[in-house]
Order: structure tokens, then sequence, then C-alpha cells
């Protein structure tokens, strides 16, 4: 992960993160799958298919991100929140349980 400064304000706001090319490519085809899932739903919508077969497809997609989510988020605990704790940066901790609490709403 790397902290991008804002040249205006020395502002550390924006963090990136290099990932390898495996976890790339993974994250990249579970978001793609995603996609054609949602691009299926609006089919079924226009063909005016019968709501629960939508409702159905609907909950698929939800769970193939919350699939997503918990990758990611395994991932980010292995990489960046274990690294920041090796180098005393105490703060990831506030960082990973306000996520934590967003993603449980």
């Amino acid at each position: 992960m790397e902290e991008i400064q804002n040249p205006q304000n020395g502002c550390h706001c924006h963090k990136t993160k290099e990932r390898s090319d495996k976890e790339y490519r993974d994250l990249i085809n579970r978001l793609n799958r995603i996609e054609g899932q949602i691009r299926g739903i609006r089919g079924m919508v226009e063909r005016d298919v019968y709501c629960p077969e939508i409702l159905v497809q609907v909950a698929a997609a939800n769970a193939a991100l919350n699939s997503f989510n918990k990758v990611l988020l395994a991932n980010h605990i292995r990489t960046c929140v274990t690294r920041d704790i090796r180098e005393g940066k105490e703060e990831t901790i506030d960082e990973l349980v306000d996520t934590l609490q967003k993603l449980m709403k």
C-alpha cells in the first residue's frame, strides 16, 4: 500500500495498494462475473421476467459481492494491516474497525 501525497496541502489522503498478479486476476475475474450477473438481471427486467426469478438472480449477485468483499478483506488484513501493525502504525486498527462497522450495516 502506498500513500499518495497531495501536493497542495501535504495530505496523505489517498492510498493505493500494489497487488500480486494472482490477487489482481482473481479480483478482476470475480468482478467480471458479477458484472455479467448484473447485466443478466437487467436483461431479465427488460424481458419482463417474473419477479421471483429476478429476485433469485439478485440474491446470487449479492452473494457474489459478499464473497468478493470477504476475499478483499482477508487480503487486506494479511498484507496491509499486518505490515502496518508490525511498523507500529496503530491507527490501522481504527481504520479496520471503521471499515468492518461500515460493512456490517
